[in-house]
């Protein structure tokens, strides 16, 4: 393995949340907040918007599954975006990558209120989304920094909190602000609180990475490392789980406002409040992984437990969509989507730190893997659930039942827990010969 590139540490079941290192720091309050902040960008960049979509298919005559592409761009952004921006942080660091990402993401923003059509709009958003892919990918570089084992893990389920927050205030302020004005107001508060936010990183963020810890390898070094990364089954497998599980979440984002609004009749602050709830459900589930189940359970066990429940809330999803029941009506269309929904908050913070304890260094290509796998099936879920057009939320069940599924079958077979132990102890047996 070349010098530097990530090696990745076997877990068994038992260490899979090692204590705590000493040489862990602790963050101050609003650094923890800034942290939170940066991984709100996807919600904030696409939940404040989603109330608008059939206010935007109305304003700029164009088809619903043409305007979801404004998601499926943006989404799209941001996975590309973190597999340039991730491994230039290695290379210089985490405050520089990251300031000039927040700067282009509020020229973008600006840009996307000035669109003149659905095809412009598309492309602002994949623009909004590249620069913006700084944010999530340095976010989690700086927790891995930072915090190993136990405080990494409980880290990771703190910015569930925070960022779980955007979703459930993000679509009541988009709601809102169609009160008042249209979609393109949206983006004009989204480039606002991107200015905002650049000015906390620029004035609070300090340099996580020391100039020691840095590679001078260029593109070639960041191939090999994420090569190295991808060589190791287990965080390979976790990354595509975590991947798959987030389709089944961006599926219900991307559908969610027609099938709510314009299947079920709700209005769009009656969408919003729905919307929320589920989040407030998300955040509920994140705060008792880090504050009860981190450190008792297994993250193994945990996680096999989050992607049963998706599959379970999936499947009633797809019965209640496809008419088994008689006529679905609004009220057990949204408990399932609220238990899925929950479900994603033990979930994929789990996926994340499982992936992440497998490596110490290459924070950012790690950081960037994870994140590019989850925003491309995301971008490809999103457009799968407008192929029945707009009169039925079947393609939306469909999707996230088979993204589940698919994270099931990735945890399972790459991942294989329940012979962690044994491959640990072979592996360290081959180590001490």
């Amino acid at each position: 393995m070349p010098e530097h590139a990530a090696a990745p540490t076997p877990q068994t079941e038992d260490t899979a949340v090692p204590p705590a290192t000493p040489a862990a720091r602790r963050t101050g309050l609003l650094v923890t907040f800034v942290l939170g902040g940066l991984t709100a960008t996807p919600p904030l960049a696409m939940d404040m918007y989603l109330p608008s979509l059939p206010e935007v298919t109305r304003s700029l005559h164009a088809p619903a599954a043409t305007v979801q592409l404004t998601l499926t761009a943006c989404l799209l952004g941001m996975a590309l975006g973190q597999l340039v921006v991730g491994p230039m942080s290695d290379r210089w660091g985490r405050r520089r990558p990251l300031l000039a990402g927040l700067a282009v993401n509020v020229v973008a923003t600006a840009l996307c209120a000035v669109a003149p059509n659905v095809e412009t709009l598309v492309a602002f958003r994949l623009a909004q989304g590249l620069a913006g892919a700084a944010g999530i990918v340095i976010a989690r570089a700086v927790v891995r920094d930072l915090y190993d084992g136990v405080a990494m893990a409980r880290f990771f389920s703190t910015l569930m909190l925070i960022s779980g927050v955007a979703p459930v205030v993000a679509p009541l302020i988009g709601g809102q602000i169609l009160r008042v004005t249209d979609w393109r107001g949206v983006f004009l508060v989204l480039t606002v609180v991107g200015v905002l936010l650049g000015a906390l990183v620029w004035l609070r963020l300090p340099e996580t990475l020391p100039p020691g810890d840095r590679h001078g390898g260029g593109a070639a070094h960041a191939l090999r490392s994420m090569r190295a990364l991808l060589a190791d089954l287990p965080f390979t497998g976790y990354m595509l789980a975590g991947g798959f599980a987030f389709a089944a979440l961006f599926a219900y984002v991307s559908a969610s406002p027609f099938v709510i609004q314009e299947i079920y009749g709700a209005s769009p602050q009656t969408f919003s409040l729905l919307f929320g709830l589920n989040s407030v459900g998300l955040v509920i589930a994140g705060q008792i992984n880090g504050k009860v189940l981190i450190g008792r359970v297994s993250l193994d066990k945990v996680l096999a437990t989050g992607l049963a429940v998706i599959v379970l809330a999936a499947t009633a999803l797809l019965l209640l969509a496809g008419g088994v029941f008689g006529e679905a009506h609004l009220v057990p269309v949204a408990a399932a989507l609220f238990v899925l929904m929950s479900a994603m908050g033990i979930t994929l913070p789990n996926a994340q730190s499982l992936a992440l304890l497998r490596t110490r260094h290459a924070a950012g290509s790690a950081s960037a893997l994870l994140g590019t796998s989850s925003f491309l099936v995301g971008a490809v879920a999103s457009p799968l659930v407008g192929i029945a057009g707009e009169r039925t939320a079947v393609p939306m069940a469909v999707v996230q039942l088979a993204g589940a599924l698919v994270a099931g079958a990735c945890f399972m077979g790459m991942c294989r827990p329940w012979k962690t132990r044994e491959h640990t102890r072979a592996g360290s047996e081959g180590d001490e010969n």
